[in-house]
């Protein structure tokens, strides 16, 4: 210590040399040796990240610190102690692992200390409610975004309802997103899952043991599904009310079975398309829930008579029963249905594309189903005209028949129909039937259908003048007419209909019917033109300006006016802009070559009222006068 104090420059501070024994560590820190004449500044040391120590001759790193390190099961104790809320959802956004660890937690796995953490008053008010959307479809269905949902949404009021439909090609859903969802939504009611071949039963196994309030679930094409999910489904989601499953091959009667033994609270089911769907399941699922079941859908399915039979028997709740496509059911399978008197609820009955509906089997249905309101027939083949006639007389509450592509039935089945139904029809559709012949008929002296309001018929080429006569007869209180491609009708066939209209025509459809001309279109505007609100001319040819004036003058409550490819021009449209339409919203002009963009600014006077204005096909409008309709009417939807 003395030669410390008395040290004066001279001296050598340490006599025994360097104190560095390695020249290359003496070169880190300022030399200690004699001056010198050149001056050198001082070095500034370069910051080191990481700690440093000195081991032998060099500095090694020393490893790095960072709770990046830690393994999954260490994470996951610390984010399972977070608080829910906007925390949990914070913490979500450091990286994908830290929001898939997140999403991987159950309600039951979180640790928080209420004494410590005290919850938003938000995050109370609305915690697991199920109050919350979400649908997720294409590239944006995803793993990833399904973490998401799950720790955004768990108390935000909580899931309620996802669907999702197709996904990423690369990224797509799998059972882990599932997974996910089930972890952090126990407040689902609602799954929708569309297009999806990349997940199994082990992600709807999840959901159903995580989601025990899920009430509506919807399969579709999603080959991996089999009965085990279903089981699974059956076994923990007993609130279950709606099913629906379509192409799902894999998908069987055991599922089927569990379903009808295990939710008591089921209402509607639809399979579609399911090949291993058989007798043995629909039975199982029918007939364990024959007092709850109010709609059921089957479609494309390889069953039998049986299932009919079953139908026909256990339905005592249905109201609403779809029959789609179904080859192996003959004529017997609907006749035991009908006759099976437990279809006393039926109130809506669809039959389409089943060979086995014959005369027979529908007269059996109407007895056997004496409540149902609405009937759709399509494409059953051999129906005939002693058929339709005898489900009219079998059937007294009917009030809407729609019959599409049944080529047996002809005009005496037609107006048999309408003789002989009861006095509740209100709606009669009729669409391609093409057995039906324009004959003049003399019908009997009955008395008219005084319920029917409605009549549609649809591109059926032997429905003419003749036949329209006899239906403005049968039918004078009409009030609804669509008359859609109709190339025979011509303005006496229509004429004869619009003056036994008593009731006043309030919506007219005349789209496609070619050889109607302005006679039948003003005499229909001067008989009703007070009561009609939408008129529909597309397509006819021969109407031109001088119906648009007389519906300028005559129709103040017209709200929806389509007069597309007829032969109308400036003068017809600058008469409707300054005519008595205070209440038109609807404007269609697409395919009207003569009009241009001089009558257009007449229709400023329409800005009040009109809020959608089609013009596609307008060649003879510019650009310009395009640009000159969106400032004028801004609040108008405008096709170009």
């Amino acid at each position: 210590m003395s030669k410390v104090f008395s040290f004066t420059g001279s001296d050598d501070f340490y006599p025994g040399g360097s104190i560095y024994p390695n020249p290359k560590e003496a070169s880190l820190f300022l030399s200690l040796g004699r001056p010198v004449d050149a001056y050198f500044p001082l070095q500034k040391r370069s910051r080191i990240s990481v700690p440093l120590g000195i081991s032998g001759e060099w500095f090694e790193k020393k490893p790095k610190t960072s709770i990046e390190t830690l393994p999954d099961e260490c994470l996951f104790e610390i984010l399972r102690r977070l608080p829910a809320g906007q925390d949990r959802s914070a913490c979500s956004l450091v990286s994908k692992r830290w929001l898939m660890l997140l999403s991987n937690i159950c309600k039951s796995e979180i640790c928080s200390n209420v004494s410590l953490v005290e919850k938003d008053d938000d995050d109370q008010e609305f915690e697991d409610e199920g109050f919350l959307s979400r649908s997720l479809e294409g590239k944006k269905a995803t793993d990833v975004r399904l973490a998401a949902i799950a720790v955004g949404t768990a108390s935000r009021g909580g899931l309620g309802k996802l669907s999702i439909r197709g996904c990423h090609s690369d990224r797509g859903v799998t059972d882990v997103g599932l997974k996910a969802i089930a972890h952090g939504c126990p407040s689902l009611k609602a799954l929708s899952l569309w297009e999806l071949a990349t997940i199994s039963d082990e992600g709807l196994i999840e959901i159903a043991s995580g989601c025990h309030l899920l009430e509506r679930l919807d399969l579709c094409n999603c080959p991996k599904m089999t009965d085990k999910a279903l089981i699974a489904v059956a076994k923990n989601c007993p609130n279950l009310t709606d099913l629906s499953i379509e192409s799902c091959p894999n998908v069987g009667n055991e599922g089927l079975q569990a379903i009808g033994k295990l939710c008591p609270n089921l209402r509607s089911v639809s399979i579609k398309d399911c090949s291993g769907v058989g007798d043995q399941g629909i039975a199982g699922l029918l007939s364990p829930t024959s007092f709850v079941l109010t709609k059921v859908k089957l479609e494309s399915l390889a069953v039998s008579d049986l299932s009919l039979a079953v139908i026909g028997h256990y339905g005592f709740a249905v109201t609403d029963l779809v029959l789609n496509c179904l080859p192996n059911v003959s004529e017997k399978g609907f006749w035991i249905m009908g006759n099976g008197h437990g279809l006393q609820k039926l109130t809506s009955l669809t039959i389409g594309y089943c060979r086995g509906v014959t005369d027979i089997g529908l007269e059996a249905i109407a007895k056997g189903c004496p409540n149902v309101q609405n009937f759709e027939l399509r494409k059953c083949a051999f129906l005939s005209d002693n058929g339709l006639v005898s489900f009219a007389k079998a059937a007294p509450s009917l009030e809407s028949l729609e019959l599409e592509e049944c080529h047996r039935i002809t005009q005496f089945g037609f107006f048999g129909f309408l003789i002989n139904c009861g006095a509740k029809l209100k709606d009669l559709t009729l669409e391609r039937c093409y057995g039906i012949k324009d004959l003049n008929l003399e019908l009997p002296a009955v008395s008219p259908c005084e319920s029917v309001c409605a009549v549609s018929i649809r591109d059926c080429p032997g429905f003419g003048n003749a036949s329209l006569a006899a239906l403005g007869k049968l039918c004078p209180r009409l009030q609804h007419v669509e008359l859609n491609g109709l190339e025979g009708i011509t303005d006496a066939g229509f004429l004869s209909l619009v003056e036994r209209s008593e009731a006043g025509l309030v919506k007219v459809n005349l789209s496609g019917c070619v050889n109607l001309s302005d006679t039948g279109v003003l005499s229909m505007v001067k008989l009703h033109g007070c009561s009609l609100e939408v008129l529909n001319l597309n397509g006819c040819k021969k109407v031109t300006d001088a119906s648009l004036m007389a519906i300028a003058g005559n129709c103040s409550l017209l709200s929806d006016l389509d007069v597309s490819k007829c032969a109308i021009t400036d003068t017809g449209i600058t008469a409707l802009a300054h005519g008595n339409q205070f209440n038109l919203e609807i404007l269609s002009l697409s395919g009207c070559s003569m009009v241009s963009g001089k009558s257009m600014r007449a229709l400023k006077n329409l800005s009040d009222t009109l809020e959608g204005l089609n013009i596609r096909h307008c060649n003879r409008i510019s650009s310009r006068t395009v640009d000159m309709l969106l400032d004028h009417l801004w609040r108008c939807d405008i096709l170009f």
